[in-house]
């Protein structure tokens, strides 16, 4: 059964989060950068790492895997920032999504794409679009505009005011 929101191929970029890989469909992605210096906002969740200079924008990183309740990333040489176009209240707002590593991007059918898994109430199973699967391994396809909700974003929107 195919996930009713992804009604054709699409690509997706996958990445790494210690031993899971996750997607997101690339329309949604701007660029990958090297991981680079980012600047501590006080007073931020504790997933936020702070802010980059992104050809004169400030843009918020946010540690992926804090986020999801993970170890905090370590900086190695494949650390790196996804760059990623979220919409918030029919605006689009940009964050960097903080990986330890990008893996590669391609195609996948919506037949090939299962519906996310329902694991009890405590688990926040709307970020996951869907499961899809890749030379044998399963890949969390994520609904990016759901991993940050409306407080999450106004708390990250006024710590860049603050900064800038």
């Amino acid at each position: 059964m195919a996930v009713a929101a992804i009604n054709e191929t699409r690509q997706y970029l996958t990445f790494k989060l210690m031993d899971e890989v996750y997607a997101v469909d690339v329309e949604k992605v701007r660029e990958i950068l090297e991981f680079s210096c980012i600047t501590k906002v006080p007073q931020t969740p504790e997933y936020m790492r702070g802010v980059i200079n992104l050809r004169g924008s400030v843009v918020p990183v946010i540690d992926m895997r804090l986020k999801f309740g993970l170890p905090e990333s370590e900086k190695t040489v494949n650390t790196c920032i996804i760059v990623v176009e979220v919409l918030h209240e029919d605006e689009t707002v940009i964050i960097g999504a903080l990986a330890d590593s990008v893996q590669e991007v391609f195609e996948l059918e919506p037949e090939q794409i299962e519906p996310a898994p329902h694991i009890g109430t405590k688990i926040n199973t709307n970020i996951i679009m869907g499961m899809g699967k890749n030379d044998g391994q399963f890949i969390m396809i994520l609904n990016i505009d759901k991993i940050f909700d409306y407080d999450e974003l106004n708390v990250t929107g006024e710590a860049i005011m603050a900064a800038a």
